[in-house]
């Protein structure tokens, strides 16, 4: 869709207010709000009559709520979806829940003075929906690997050599990162890193998800945090992660809150360069969906460094930005559909394992 051409979206809140709060910002900005819905049952309804380009959909409503209406449309009427979730933690557990039915990404309410505050995030609000409205919805749920039913994933035999892997992510990417992990075998040699673009609010929870359905300890980073092998950390939103040494079988790692780079906090290409600086085992970097070009840099420092670097495809990617951006840079070794990455990561870890051992 070029920027000409106008985005159709639908509002959908069980508050009249905030229907005609966001509607207004939305059409402020550019965007023509053809229909509202109160709730669920409505938004099915009115999304089947008018097609839209976008839907931004409220998380907590009565009746049919926020995410079993994602799960409906993305079922009848696959649309785009943008969450509107406030700031509580039962609002951020079913946020991600809405994630993995289908929805796009999540845009977080103001608290406080509603009217005041929304206006303070309107030019935020304005281009997420426009980011949204833009992701491939229909092929990114159904194809997300070139088999029609995947075996389980083995390590393959190499010599047991520490290891690293860094998974960066942005629009679209919660529910993909969360399926390469429950697929990825439990490699205890295997350090991970998520670098997810997310608000400070939601990335402990979403530690917590990965965690849940991976073999690995996965937590949400702090301040000179060690990870060892078998263990995975995601960056903390609103901090730039660094890995600053490596000791032994651990690395330790830092947050800083420096101006965000390609306009994120934490940025890809953070972790990736400095982890292409210390890390001396086998590396790689895995880029996924998003808009931008964080990722690229990133990518190129671990294929300068030896390492291997991985990018998702175009047809499974909701947002087909920072993957294609690296690979036209030449800094992507192979392009993958999302099933297919997991198996791709063991096999690039135990060549780099052998490669290094052979070597000694």
């Amino acid at each position: 869709m070029s920027s000409s051409e106008s985005i159709r979206a639908v509002v959908v809140d069980d508050s009249a207010f905030m229907r005609t709060v966001i509607s207004d910002i939305l059409e402020d900005g550019g965007i023509e709000v053809v229909a509202q819905a109160k709730d669920g049952d409505e938004a099915i309804r009115v999304v089947g009559e008018c097609q839209p380009d976008v839907v931004t959909m409220d998380v907590e409503m009565p009746g049919m709520d926020g995410v079993r209406a994602t799960e409906e449309l993305m079922r009848l009427h696959p649309t785009p979806i943008l969450m509107l979730s406030a700031h509580t933690e039962e609002d951020a557990s079913v946020t991600f829940d809405a994630l993995q039915n289908g929805a796009v990404d999540f845009f977080t309410k103001p608290g406080g003075e509603v009217s005041i505050e929304m206006s303070l995030f309107k030019d935020r609000l304005v281009e997420m929906v426009r980011t949204v409205s833009q992701a491939r919805v229909r092929d990114w749920e159904t194809s997300g690997t070139t088999v029609e039913s995947e075996p389980k994933i083995e390590p393959a035999s190499a010599p047991v050599t520490t290891s690293t892997a860094i998974i960066g992510a942005s629009t679209g990417g919660p529910a993909v990162v969360e399926e390469i992990l429950s697929s990825l075998p439990h490699l205890a040699d295997l350090r991970l890193i998520i670098v997810q673009h997310m608000l400070a609010d939601f990335t402990a929870r979403f530690a917590d998800r990965l965690d849940d359905v991976s073999g690995f300890d996965i937590r949400e980073a702090t301040s000179n945090d060690r990870l060892r092998g078998g263990e995975g950390i995601v960056a903390p939103g609103g901090s730039h992660l660094s890995v600053d040494s490596e000791q032994g079988s651990s690395l330790s790692v830092g947050l800083n809150d420096d101006p965000p780079i390609h306009g994120v906090r934490p940025a890809i290409d953070v972790t990736m360069e400095t982890a292409a600086e210390v890390v001396s085992g086998p590396l790689v970097g895995v880029l996924l969906t998003g808009m931008g070009t964080d990722g690229t840099a990133g990518l190129r420092a671990i294929g300068e460094a030896g390492g291997w670097t991985l990018a998702q495809d175009r047809t499974t990617s909701a947002i087909y930005g920072m993957p294609r951006r690296a690979s036209e840079a030449g800094v992507v070794n192979r392009e993958l559909p999302t099933g297919d990455i997991p198996q791709a990561m063991v096999d690039a870890i135990a060549e780099s394992a052998s490669s290094i051992e052979e070597a000694r």
